[in-house]
This record gives C-alpha cells, structure tokens and sequence, in this order.
C-alpha cells in the first residue's frame, strides 16, 4: 500500500523533467544511505515524513502548481482517494472530483492561491502592456485571461474542481511538449554557433582563415577522441556505475538491489531526475567543463537524450515512471545484455544542411529589416531634431521680442506739461516764407514792434504791416507777369 501511495505522489515529481503525471507526491520514505553495506539493505528506522523538496517545473505557472499540489497533500480524504485512483484516471481528470469532499481549511487556502494566481497574471498583463507601449490603451482583462487555460478565469475568487481539472490537464498536456521543446531550442544553439563561427571566418584574411579551420577541425578530433560511451540502461552501463559510483564488486551486481540504492526517494519508481543521474559517469567520459573543446550545453542535451532512450525502452505503460517490475522486466531483455553501440552527439548533427540554409536565411531577413527599422529610427530622429531646431529658434526670437517691448517700455518718456501764457501768444511762422498763421490775420493791428527792434525784426514788421494793408508780402504773391520783374529787382544792387 506505502509503493501505491507513492506511485501517485511520485507523478507530481516528474512535473520537474516533463512528466504527464501531477498530484502524486504524498509519502516519500528515506533512501537508502550511501554509506551502509549496500549489499544488505535493513529497512531503515521509521521517522516522520517530510515532503521532498519541490524543484521548478520550468512551467510559468510552477509555483502555483506546487502550492496547490503541497495544500492538497495535507488532506486524509484526498490522500485516501488517491491510494484508490489508478494513473489514467488522475491523468483524465477524475480524482479532480474529490476536490469537493477535501477540509474547509484546504478548500479556503486554494480559494486563497487562486486569487494569488489570477492578480499574478493581471500584473504580468498589466507590464507587457507597460513594455509595449500600449499604456492609454483599456485592458480587457477577461479576455486576456483566456490565454491561461489552467484556471478558470471566470471565477476569480474561489478553487473549484474545474480548476483541478484545468491545472492536472494543462500540466500535463505542456509538460508532454517539454522534451520536444528543448531539442528545438539545442537545434536552435547548434546552428547559432556555426554561423556564429562562419560569420568570424568571413572577417579574416586567407592566412588566419586557415588557421582557424586547422584549430576547428583539430577541436573536433580532441572532443571525439573519448573512451567507449556505453549503451544508456545497458547491463554495462548499470555495472560501471555499481563499481564506479557505489563501489560494488561488478561480479556481485544485483538489478534489485541497484534499483533500491537509486531509488533516492524510496518510493518504489525511477523519475526522470533519478534516471538522468545514473549517466552522470558516462557523460563525464565525454565532456570536462575545464576543456575548450566540450560545451556543457551540449553535455545536458546527451543526458536528455539517454534519458529519452531509457524511457522508451523500460517505460512499458507510458507514464515515465520506471516500477521496480518494469526495471526488472527490462534486465532480462537482450538489448539489456548485447546493447548496440550508443552514438553520441558529435556522431548525429543536431541539423540538416536545408535546416542551416533555412535558418541563416531567416537571420539574414532578421538583419535586414533590424536594418531598415534602425534607418527609419534614424530619420525619425533627425526630423525631431530639426523641429526642436525649429522650436528653439522660434523661443529665442519670441525671448528677443519681449525683452526688446521690455526696453521700449523702460526708456519711454513722458511729454512735458502744457505751458499757459497770459496776454498774446507768440505767434508761429511758416517754415518756408514766415507768413503768419491764417487765426492770427485776426491779431489786433495795434500791436507794434518794440524799441529799438533788430533787422531782422524790422523786416518782419514791414510783412506784417503789408499783410495788414492787403498788400503782397513777397515776390510768390504777385500776379503772374509780375514775379519775374520783382525778381530781377531783388538782384539789383
């Protein structure tokens, strides 16, 4: 009963290396230390039960899904429930339905995670639009929401079994692509790096392009030149790490006594964390992280795919999880006994040459429109600089304009007072012949010059005098005819 207990809890487990399997880590007994005779395992004292330590799933959704997983954990009716529920039907949904029989206490802590996740989201959404540029925009939160299939967002506020149902199937759903999904990115790395390396060569002379070739090529024989890598799950490969590893004689290998000193959590099954361990020495046969010529991301792509072999060809019901039955079963098999020969990584290019083609030509496409975005980025920015030119000329005019009005008004004078004469105002003449005003013909002709009077007022006076007896003053003021005459009078001595 203790193994089928941990068979469910263990399908939570393999969440963190893509597996399907969710909400099934509850009992989790003690390893074996690797310090006591491995050749006779004692059942270890009975001491209380801690949940194993919960590793990220690579989900973005993770910490939501451990949360809910460790809470559901803590109810007997749940616990019991799932002792009772074969794997295809957690897989389907149907222990979901057990949410509604789950504590008060459980159910309002879900209610509570929930609401968590769903202003989680709301802030994510909130920041790419920040990111985006979209600030003035109205967010559609509900519609938005939809894109996250593992909750209902339509309730926001409490944990129903619908919720269960959407996170055990969006998980598993996603996690299945998880292995798929990281290939693709290694393909991605791979062919990144070459074209990283051609690029370089591109931008040496014929001499140092050679050289680097010769260095490349001798790079590839250094990182080949490796002792044999034996076949992952292979009768070899297991032996070698029971002598190597465990420091067990190779003549008294055991398969069971092998499974329940790697069966680290004791529960009865290997999870993919379990099984990528078990290659650890044959991975260090190929790479050493000290050496130029090994890429530790490469290294982590073998693991995976030994793991994925293994899986394949233990894994007999399909929830990637290795029983102690199907661990068994497979040691008996001759692929287990006569494996073939594994190849490694440098043996099958992680690409096609049509897939490099494909790949450089979409980076080049990249280039050019980053290109052209970075020449209309340029434009826009001389535009802006030449109506901010625009906008400084015009406020410096606008500055010179007020500071001038500002002069204008400080020097401006005030006209002096009118002055009032008593008795007779000096009367104005003309500028040109000094003919009195016509409103001073009426001045009273008593009026006479003074004693003792100038020239030049002498001869005003006779104007004056003329003027009152209707006669002409000057030479202007004749009848035609009668100026020339007068002139040539005025010239005579």
């Amino acid at each position: 009963m203790m193994s089928r207990i941990h068979y469910k809890m263990c399908w939570s487990r393999a969440l963190v290396t893509g597996s399907v399997l969710l909400l099934v880590q509850l009992l989790c007994s003690e390893a074996v230390p690797i310090s006591m005779d491995k050749t006779k395992v004692k059942e270890p004292e009975k001491q209380p039960e801690e949940p194993p330590a919960s590793v990220d799933t690579g989900l973005h959704y993770d910490r939501y899904l451990r949360e809910v997983i460790d809470f559901l954990e803590k109810d007997q009716h749940f616990r019991e429930k799932l002792h009772n529920t074969d794997m295809e039907d957690i897989k389907q949904g149907k222990l979901a339905k057990e949410l509604d029989f789950v504590s008060h206490h459980v159910r309002t802590k879900l209610d509570e995670l929930k609401r968590q996740e769903v202003n989680r989201l709301r802030t994510l959404i909130k920041a790419k639009q920040d990111i985006e540029g979209g600030n003035d925009i109205a967010l559609d939160h509900q519609a938005l929401l939809k894109q996250f299939e593992y909750l209902n967002h339509m309730n926001p506020h409490t944990f129903e079994v619908d919720d269960l149902d959407r996170l055990i199937k969006s998980a598993t759903k996603d996690l299945e692509n998880y292995d798929k999904e990281r290939h693709e990115e290694f393909k991605r790395y791979e062919m990144m790096k070459e074209h990283d390396r051609r690029e370089h060569l591109k931008t040496l002379d014929e001499e140092e392009r050679k050289k680097e070739e010769e260095h490349y090529e001798e790079m590839r024989k250094k990182h080949a030149d490796h002792p044999k890598v034996n076949h992952p799950g292979s009768q070899n490969q297991l032996k070698e790490v029971w002598e190597e590893a465990d420091g067990l004689d190779p003549e008294d290998f055991d398969p069971k006594t092998f499974f329940n000193l790697h069966d680290t959590n004791g529960d009865g099954f290997f999870d993919e964390q379990e099984l990528e361990a078990l290659f650890t020495k044959e991975l260090e046969k190929i790479y050493d992280p000290t050496n130029e010529e090994d890429d530790m991301v490469e290294m982590e792509e073998e693991r995976l795919r030994m793991r994925e072999h293994v899986m394949n060809e233990v894994d007999s019901n399909k929830d990637r999880l290795v029983s102690l039955d199907e661990f068994l079963v497979a040691t008996k098999k001759k692929e287990f006994l006569e494996p073939d020969s594994w190849e490694t990584l440098e043996q099958n290019q992680a690409y096609t040459d049509e897939e490099m083609r494909e790949f450089e030509e979409h980076l080049a496409q990249q280039e050019q429109d980053l290109n052209q975005k970075a020449v209309d980025l340029q434009k826009q920015r001389d535009e802006l600089e030449r109506q901010q030119e625009q906008l400084n000329a015009q406020k410096i005019e606008l500055q010179q304009a007020v500071e001038h009005m500002e002069r204008l008004k400080s020097q401006k004078v005030e006209p002096p007072p009118e002055v009032h004469v008593e008795g007779n105002a000096i009367p104005d003449t003309h500028p040109v012949d000094n003919q009195l005003h016509p409103e001073q013909e009426a001045e009273p002709q008593g009026h006479q010059p003074a004693p003792q009077d100038t020239p030049q007022e002498h001869h005003e006076q006779q104007h004056q005098d003329l003027a009152q007896q209707g006669l002409p003053q000057t030479h202007q003021d004749l009848p035609p005819g009668h100026q020339e005459v007068a002139q040539g009078q005025h010239n005579l001595p």
